[in-house]
């Protein structure tokens, strides 16, 4: 499942993002995830979320 809907993250779940520095690469970082950042229901390139470690980027991928 893709990250651009906001209503499919919440707090607690596994997801792949990429970071500001990944961006043209498109290497991604699993985590889980702490704060929802982004407010609208949705957004191009993915949902903006904060990791438990702190690392913030866009959602590109969930595990549910």
């Amino acid at each position: 499942m893709d990250g651009q809907q906001r209503a499919a993250i919440s707090q607690g779940i596994e997801v792949d993002i990429v970071l500001k520095k990944d961006q043209r690469t498109g290497n991604t970082t699993r985590g889980t995830v702490k704060d929802i950042l982004t407010n609208s229901a949705t957004h191009p390139h993915g949902i903006k979320v904060r990791l438990t470690d702190g690392q913030v980027g866009r959602v590109k991928r969930i595990f549910k």
